[in-house]
């Protein structure tokens, strides 16, 4: 049932933020109601929410509309920083819109019978035993966590004054929903911690924050049932209960959806939202082909680390890959598929020749087009992005003073390429720091334009790819790739982004020895993926938070 006018409408949007005003100082207090417990927030991600809502109530339920802005990234993760997000008056009311159609499908007639565990004695009157029952029901799922009485109560009285209002039990209860979806408490991860005295400094994560924290790092949604139900009899707090849990959770394909959340987040794929590739310069860069480079990323890191379970190195340099008709157009190679009108959109593995350039993420549509401009590809940019995304190390905002005018004259004959017109910044004192760092690597890559297609001239003039790494000096992109792989930062990069994804913080001194360890190992036993996350989902301090970390933005 809808909410069919504006002031039902109003009521249940006057109602949502009476309960963030109350709800929200609260929960951001540094101490809850609980001796000694302390409560730490992540905002969901719109992902996050759209599997979450999924999970709990089903695939028939839509999703229409996003109501997350975009995270801010900090120490290279906008997991981190959506610890310190809090929730605008815009993003509220939008989240409050979102929540009403939600509801509205959940409270739907036709699914009444598999979303609600009872039926109202008079389905236009009050019912509290059939309310209480359904608000600690999906409270639960929602909350991550069972709701306290006074919470049952609150939400029970809000559909007491729904259902005497209106003369309808079930709009009622979706006005109880409604107040539950804006609610904290399910917008964002709330993290219950008490004092560790086996580990002074840190604070231990409670049963059902450790299924949370589990589940959004290995799955990217909600905790399962069966998840829940070890949170409930304590078993997630054993190691052999948790170490039970992980090893179910990594058994299921689902297990490709975290790694899919996790290499977004890594490689920066909110840049999506801002892309602007210019369609007159580059014909064969479609949205759709944005799109389809975006899966065609994801698609090839799920093959190479879970399907084969690859090292992480081999994805730098591996010729096999996924592509549609429209990347097979950009990338010029043919495949043996056609669309059909109105079909989906084909996917087939294809494996670049022997000796093509076009190999590893480097060569992909997704890694050159997000870091160029929208009229040119950018070496620095992408010089940038490898020292940063994939290296984890930080490059300095250019000095406010610098003169662009010489990079971007592409109409100077003296300066054809993008080599010449860079040499400024190099010489420059000021510049050349940063410039000699990110430069070659992106110079490497200039045989890709900004939209990915592969050329051999620029102007007229012959692009020079050849540089130096670490005093090894290389010729093109598939030698630099070789030299990258050797380097033991990309995968020490690789170790502690992943476990600063799932604590959403950065280690503590003694977890960087212990990530310091494993990198050790797998480095020489072979970076796998599973291994890895296996490995930080069985480390005790992973579901800890330390005692300095802020509670209040």
């Amino acid at each position: 049932m809808r909410f069919e006018n504006a002031s039902v409408f109003e009521m249940g949007l006057t109602f949502s933020l009476l309960m963030l005003l109350l709800v929200f100082p609260f929960n951001l207090s540094a101490q809850s109601s609980v001796q000694q417990e302390r409560l730490t927030f992540v905002r969901l991600t719109g992902e996050q929410y759209r599997n979450s809502i999924r999970d709990i109530f089903g695939e028939s339920i839509k999703v229409r509309g996003d109501a997350v802005s975009a995270g801010v990234r900090e120490a290279g993760l906008t997991a981190l920083g959506d610890r310190r997000l809090t929730l605008s008056s815009s993003e509220v009311e939008s989240f409050e819109v979102l929540a009403l159609d939600i509801a509205s499908q959940v409270l739907e007639p036709s699914r009444r019978t598999t979303l609600i565990p009872c039926e109202p004695d008079n389905q236009n009157s009050v019912d509290n035993e059939c309310a209480s029952e359904f608000i600690s029901s999906v409270g639960l799922h929602l909350f991550r966590r069972p709701l306290a009485q006074d919470e049952i109560e609150g939400f029970k009285s809000m559909a007491s004054a729904a259902t005497n209002s209106f003369g309808s039990f079930y709009v009622g209860l979706q006005a109880a929903l409604v107040g539950m979806m804006v609610s904290p408490d399910f917008l964002f991860r709330t993290e219950r911690s008490s004092p560790n005295p086996e580990a002074p400094g840190l604070r231990q994560l409670d049963a059902w924050s450790i299924a949370s924290r589990l589940s959004f790092f290995l799955w990217n949604t909600t905790p399962s049932v069966s998840l829940l139900k070890a949170a409930e009899s304590g078993e997630l707090l054993f190691e052999e209960g948790l170490n039970k849990q992980v090893d179910r959770m990594m058994s299921s394909p689902r297990v490709e959806d975290g790694l899919r959340a996790f290499f977004s987040d890594m490689l920066a794929f909110d840049r999506f939202n801002t892309l602007d590739i210019d369609p007159t310069l580059y014909p064969k860069f479609t949205k759709s082909v944005e799109d389809e480079a975006r899966e065609q990323t994801l698609r090839t890191i799920a093959y190479h680390l879970l399907d084969q379970e690859s090292d992480y190195r081999d994805i730098f340099d591996s010729r096999k890959t996924f592509l549609t008709p429209a990347l097979a157009a950009l990338y010029g190679v043919p495949i043996p598929i056609r669309q059909e009108m109105g079909g989906r959109v084909p996917w087939v593995p294809y494996e670049f020749p022997d000796g093509h350039v076009r190999a590893g993420l480097l060569g992909q549509a997704t890694f050159l087009s997000l870091f160029s401009h929208p009229g040119a590809s950018s070496p620095t940019l992408r010089g940038k992005a490898v020292r940063e995304h994939l290296l984890c190390q930080t490059i300095p905002p250019p000095p406010g003073d610098v003169d662009f005018s010489l990079v971007r004259d592409t109409d100077n004959p003296e300066f054809r390429t993008a080599r010449d017109r860079l040499s400024e910044h190099r010489n420059n004192p000021t510049c050349a720091g940063c410039h000699t760092l990110m430069d070659p690597i992106g110079l490497a890559l200039e045989v890709f334009d900004a939209s990915g297609v592969y050329r051999t001239t620029e102007n007229g003039a012959l692009i020079n790819t050849s540089g130096e790494w670490l005093g090894k000096a290389y010729k093109d992109v598939r030698e630099l790739t070789t030299l990258l792989k050797e380097d033991p930062t990309l995968t020490s990069c690789l170790v502690q982004r992943a476990y600063n994804y799932g604590t959403a913080r950065v280690p503590t001194t003694a977890e960087v020895q212990w990530l310091n360890v494993t990198h050790s190992q797998l480095r020489s036993e072979g970076v796998n993926w599973r291994n890895l996350i296996q490995r930080i989902s069985k480390n005790p301090d992973f579901y800890t938070v330390p005692e300095n970390l802020p509670v209040e933005n």
